[in-house]
């Protein structure tokens, strides 16, 4: 099988939480799946890229999107969900030793797995692959708005230019509106940078990457498109339709590499 020259990393897929940290955490199992990607592992895993790494364990655990050295209440190692709720019993937060703990057991596995998959000279671009609720919670950039199908990510403007206070872009302005209307062609409606623009993976090695006249891309999809309306589980039939459309869209741009 032809498989396409990207990498994709899908962070936020999973909602395990290891047993023995279970009992610390005082989310019930449906706040759980709020902190998780509905979706990603089952759409982007179906496309046939070079290498597809993706998350074993919540984001709750350890944020893989996260840089290791950010220790904020939402950090690598977060306190709070993205609904400003506690995720600890009180008392029972992480401390130093257990946010060292969970960076070297299941954070640094994974960076090292990326790191290598990227640098397969034979790869194009890395895609960081996630999901998004169909209207931001409250502590996101655009809470209580509306989203669109496809959120692309390039650290830049609305329109993928580079923006002095963030710093380099991480793919051409060019490519990311090719990729926009492509998207667009197929029936998804389109953002760019808006409302997230790329978080630690796409800016930590899309720097690098643009350098050796590759990409890296943060690319966000509207759960809306493939949940049913209990929001928590897929809709197969429409999760195959999307999965479809995705392989047509990756093809082309492949093609066009």
């Amino acid at each position: 099988m032809l498989r396409f020259p990207f990498v994709f990393s899908i962070p936020h897929c999973s909602i395990n939480i290891p047993r023995y940290l279970r009992d610390s955490i005082c989310l019930s199992e449906e706040e759980l799946l709020d902190s998780v990607d509905l979706g990603s592992r089952e759409i982007f895993t179906n496309i046939p890229v070079k290498t597809v790494i993706w998350a074993r364990w919540s984001r709750l655990v350890v944020d893989l999107n996260r840089s290791p050295e950010d220790l904020s209440p939402r950090g690598v190692v977060p306190v709070l969900d993205y609904h400003n709720r506690r995720i600890y019993q009180q008392g029972m937060e992480p401390g130093k030793e257990d946010i060292e703990e969970r960076i070297s057991q299941f954070y640094r596995p994974y960076h090292r797995r990326l790191r290598e998959a990227i640098e397969d000279p034979n790869i194009s671009g890395l895609f960081d692959c996630h999901s998004l609720s169909a209207i931001g919670p409250p502590a996101a950039p655009d809470a209580f708005k509306w989203r669109k199908d496809i959120v692309l990510g390039n650290n830049g403007d609305e329109n993928g230019h580079f923006v002095k206070e963030k710093g380099y872009i991480t793919c051409p302005e060019s490519l990311l509106l090719e990729l926009k209307q492509i998207f667009e062609r197929w029936g998804f409606t389109v953002s760019i940078n808006r409302p997230y623009s790329g978080g630690y993976i796409t800016t930590h090695y899309g720097k690098e990457m643009i350098k050796r006249g590759k990409f890296a891309i943060q690319i966000e999809i509207n759960q809306l498109l493939y949940l049913k309306e209990d929001n928590i589980h897929l809709d197969l039939g429409a999760t195959s339709e999307i999965t479809r459309r995705l392989y047509k869209i990756f093809r082309e741009v492949a093609l066009k590499l």
